[in-house]
């Protein structure tokens, strides 16, 4: 199961030692480069450039990065290894799934991102909160216009709204004792302060004429905890709307593991440069007694964006021959 990061997860030169290594990683990102012009340029620039790179806390550079990344990684890994059969993307990390599953056409990555920033312009400003507690712990009232905006562990709840509503928050969660962090993004994904720009992303999206995914191949929806429907795929407001809703990543990933976790047991393909997208999952039964196991794709660390990210590509690949070798003989 491929794992794909959304906004909090982008790091300077992330999966960046891929590029010109891979090919079936490259090829997809000059492609969405290209296609931007002049725009895609300053992209590359940004994403190549190493920390610290305050751009990256920018919505209109890190949405289209992560995008684009997310998409040519699973690109490299069906080309290694087949086609991911099942895959679970945070935020924007849905979009860059559906791409690979024929939602939207794979040519239409830069224009997808492209139309996505132009949502977001001039709207939904606001910021994040990552909160360490279950959202049953949190306050009831929140303050005007914040919400829950992701729940990524069991004790990992994101919240978003308008910088100053935010701002008084984070100050009152902390005089209570919470651990808080400000994530990096200027915009208040997943709250009703995106509703205006989830109507315009879904009329956008119209013309790009999503859809029914590829037979064999599933999405899991993080708004709906289960597959996602060839009706809801055909849908532009179905993935337009994603930007107003609560990601709710862990019910999801729990769910599967839970499901499928033992027999026939889950290998996690976790495409985040921070390794987030697997940290969940490590403390499942099913993960720790060996059932399911959790295969990095990119180098963490100092050592990401770096060489160390072919080597520990080069691995995963590795590793799931070895797993398809073992379910082909038994």
């Amino acid at each position: 199961m491929l794992l794909l990061p959304g906004q909090g997860a982008q790091r300077e030169r992330m999966a960046a030692g891929l590029y010109g290594v891979e090919e079936e990683f490259t090829a997809p990102m000059e492609e969405f480069f290209g296609r931007l012009g002049a725009a895609g340029a300053r992209l590359r620039s940004a994403w190549l450039r190493p920390a610290p790179n305050g751009e990256l806390d920018e919505s209109a550079v890190a949405q289209p990065l992560l995008l684009a990344v997310g998409h040519a990684l699973g690109r490299a890994v069906g080309a290694a290894t087949g086609p991911p059969g099942l895959l679970l993307g945070h935020s924007v990390g849905e979009l860059a799934a559906a791409c690979l599953v024929g939602v939207f056409d794979p040519a239409d990555v830069g224009a997808l991102a492209a139309a996505r920033s132009r949502a977001l312009e001039d709207s939904g400003h606001g910021g994040m909160l990552a909160v360490a507690a279950p959202e049953g712990e949190l306050p009831e009232d929140l303050g005007p216009r914040v919400a829950v905006a992701a729940l990524n562990g069991p004790r990992q709840t994101v919240l978003a709204g308008p910088a100053m509503a935010l701002a008084a928050l984070e100050r009152r969660l902390r005089d209570g004792g919470f651990l808080v962090r400000a994530l990096r993004s200027g915009h208040a994904f997943h709250s009703p302060v995106m509703a205006g720009a989830a109507l315009r992303f879904g009329a956008a999206l119209a013309e790009f004429g999503p859809r029914a995914p590829r037979p064999g191949s599933t999405v899991v929806s993080t708004r709906t905890g289960v597959a996602v429907t060839s009706e809801q795929a055909r849908d532009p407001h179905f993935w337009g709307g994603q930007l107003a809703a609560p990601v709710r990543y862990w019910p999801a990933l729990r769910a599967l593991l839970d499901t499928w976790g033992r027999r026939p047991g889950l290998v996690l393909l976790d495409g985040s440069a921070d390794r987030s997208l697997s940290a969940p999952a490590r403390h499942h039964p099913a993960v720790r007694d060996g059932a399911s196991e959790v295969v990095p794709l990119l180098a963490a660390g100092r050592d990401a964006g770096g060489p160390a990210d072919a080597t520990v590509f080069a691995e995963a690949v590795h590793r799931l021959g070895d797993q398809r070798d073992h379910t082909a003989v038994s």
